[in-house]
């Protein structure tokens, strides 16, 4: 299937690595133009050359959290594209721990980025785009599940996912879609550092496993392929939902 991708023009923030690259991947490989953003110029360096064998790349050094990022990012893909027809907003997963015993100021610092950094770059993005963009969220299962040690993930996901969700019903009038995507057990760094946070990453990771019906950790490749098509033409029906990556773990509808 054509997925309409072919010199559309996209943003992908937080994409060095993990989930955010890996769409950054599926775009540029079926023919779309993206501009990577990250925290350090060599991140950034490694994954536009990465991103440059499959297809066209450019790269800024940004923070999610910093107040002009936003305006930069748009900036830049006029700049390099001269267009913009989608957004994929990605970060780094927040810091591990409990509801209880997490400090105040890591609530702080990921309300920044996670949340308000996010939403700051949907909002700019929204002013931009015509109809067919769209905007994509990297979330995470824990907007419909909390997931035992990541208190500041349970708490800020899901109001993300009903910000963008209500950003949905504000932006489908004028043909601009949102959505969200649900990642679970997906193999990548942040998940293999969660697992060795445990006393038995090994075990935790044959555990979690065995939570999952597919039996077995998402792929970023798998991953990938659902956010390239969840942001291409070819979705071009589909805004406010909230799509799970997780192999079937979560049990809910």
């Amino acid at each position: 299937m054509d997925l309409g991708l072919k010199d559309k023009a996209y943003i992908v923030t937080g994409a060095t690595r993990g989930l955010g690259l890996a769409a950054a991947r599926e775009l540029a490989a079926d023919g779309a133009r993206v501009l990577i953003s990250g925290r350090t110029q060599q991140a950034v360096d490694a994954a536009v050359t990465e991103l440059n064998t499959l297809g066209t790349a450019h790269g800024l050094v940004a923070d999610n959290a910093a107040p002009d990022t936003a305006e930069r990012l748009i900036a830049e893909a006029h700049d390099r594209f001269g267009r913009l027809d989608g957004i994929l907003i990605s970060v780094g997963g927040p810091q591990a721990g409990p509801v209880e015993t997490t400090p105040e100021s890591a609530w702080r610092d990921a309300f920044e980025s996670v949340f308000l950094g996010a939403l700051r770059i949907a909002r700019t993005a929204a002013a931009d785009l015509r109809s067919g963009g769209v905007i994509g969220f990297v979330l995470s299962s824990s907007v419909r599940q909390p997931i035992p040690g990541l208190g500041i993930s349970n708490g800020l996901r899901p109001g993300l996912a009903m910000a963008a969700k209500a950003l949905a019903d504000e932006l489908g009038p004028r043909g601009i879609r949102v959505l969200g995507l649900l990642p679970a057990r997906i193999d990548t760094d942040r998940v293999r550092e969660l697992d060795s946070l445990t006393p038995d990453p090994a075990a935790a990771r044959a555990q979690h496993s065995a939570d999952i019906p597919l039996g077995r950790y998402g792929t970023p490749e798998e991953f990938g392929r659902v956010a390239a098509f969840l942001l291409s033409p070819a979705a071009s029906y589909l805004t406010g939902i909230m799509v799970p990556v997780d192999g079937g773990a979560l049990r809910s509808l």
